[in-house]
């Protein structure tokens, strides 16, 4: 019998994808609120000490009010720290305003991503013993401090994995092909095993970290130059030895990201083929991957030409389907549609790969600030500027 290339490199691609789904059997318990509060009614028993969230904000004055309402409304945070980053609407006097601590962030160093920048300067001027930093696009929970702060016992970094809010089905069905790219590489969030430092991943929305540790290791000046800042930082730290967990917090934590699935498109290109922290040989092999298992089984069914393994791949893909319904808020007919933009979706990944986003909220990023392996030892950071608080 004679052996197809083609047919071959899809039953490996299938087999590796297969075996990384197969890690969702044994996966840690998802994030839940502590249900046991000391004598006065306040912090669950076991937190070491208040609570400092920090959130970098640029130009967020449209969705960052539902947060900053939401943390500041939550009894185990001691302290709200918005760093503004140069907004140019009303991002600082919107969350003074609502009684957050407004950080006026320093300009803007040579060689640094502003987000990673911001983060530094808030996390210096944070009190808390934990610091968790927040997206102003999330809507946590009452519990999810409780829970990060327990869920790093025994760790050093622990992310949250949210719900995500769409509006409407095209939306949720871009954003449900784009996310399963993400498992298909990495398989689902919450391994019971450990994944080698290479294959770390997080979610840059919701991070949480003793204060000292991350200022020894001054974690965001380590990533100072990466747009993919949150597996960047993740991947960086867990070579030095941190213990790192990303753990399922859709009950106590959400994220509207955007407002349409055209921002959808643009938006989510700039950190989703992880271009800046995976190395050119593990890209061309993720790429492969995902067109021989996802956007291939697809096209060949619209074709009329589908093989048994085409039947076989499109089944797994409404199977992880099913299994992505508790990543959404609000699952509806868009999500069980997303396998048919599967190619869709790889395209964009292709795309942006070979042309990466450099663009962010008025910033653009030249490709010299890409150029370093993750983990790469860079030299030292400058020392972060005195903070100031007050809006301006």
């Amino acid at each position: 019998m004679r052996i197809r290339p083609l047919r071959l490199a899809q039953a490996v691609a299938a087999a590796v994808v297969a075996a990384r789904l197969a890690r969702g059997r044994r996966r840690l318990p998802p994030l839940t609120a502590p249900t046991a509060r000391n004598g006065d009614g306040g912090a669950p028993a076991g937190v070491p000490g208040a609570v400092s969230v920090v959130i970098p904000a640029r130009d967020e004055e449209h969705r960052i009010g539902p947060c900053l309402r939401a943390v500041l409304a939550d009894p185990d945070v001691g302290e709200v720290i918005v760093v503004d980053d140069g907004s140019r609407d009303g991002t600082a006097r919107l969350a003074a305003a609502l009684g957050a601590k407004v950080v006026t962030g320093a300009p803007l160093p040579g060689g640094w991503v502003g987000k990673q920048w911001a983060l530094r300067q808030g996390v210096a001027a944070a009190g808390g013993e934990v610091v968790v930093t927040l997206d102003a696009d999330t809507r946590p929970r009452p519990g999810l401090f409780a829970a990060l702060v327990a869920a790093l016992d025994g760790r050093d970094l622990v992310s949250a994995g949210p719900r995500f809010v769409c509006d409407g089905p095209l939306e949720q069905a871009l954003h449900g092909a784009f996310l399963a790219t993400l498992v298909y590489r990495s398989g689902p969030i919450g391994p019971a095993v450990p994944p080698p430092p290479h294959r770390v991943v997080v979610n840059g929305q919701c991070l949480a970290f003793r204060r000292d540790r991350m200022l020894a290791a001054d974690g965001f000046a380590l990533v100072r130059d990466r747009l993919t800042d949150d597996v960047a930082l993740a991947r960086c730290l867990a070579v030095r030895g941190w213990k790192v967990a990303f753990l399922d917090a859709g009950g106590l934590l959400e994220v509207d990201m955007h407002a349409s699935a055209g921002e959808l498109w643009r938006e989510w290109g700039r950190s989703l083929p992880l271009r800046d922290v995976t190395g050119p040989v593990r890209q061309a092999a993720d790429l492969a991957v995902l067109w021989l298992t996802a956007a291939l089984p697809v096209l060949r069914l619209a074709a009329g030409r589908p093989s048994r393994l085409d039947l076989g791949l499109l089944a797994m893909r409404w199977l992880l389907t099913g299994a992505l319904r508790g990543s959404y808020a609000a699952p509806g007919p868009g999500l069980w549609l997303s396998p048919l933009l599967d190619p869709a979706a790889a395209v964009r990944l292709t795309q942006a790969t070979l042309r990466p986003v450099r663009s962010w909220r008025g910033r653009h990023y030249p490709p010299a600030l890409t150029r370093r392996t993750p983990g790469e030892a860079v030299a030292a950071a400058p020392p972060a500027r005195p903070a100031r608080s007050g809006a301006r």
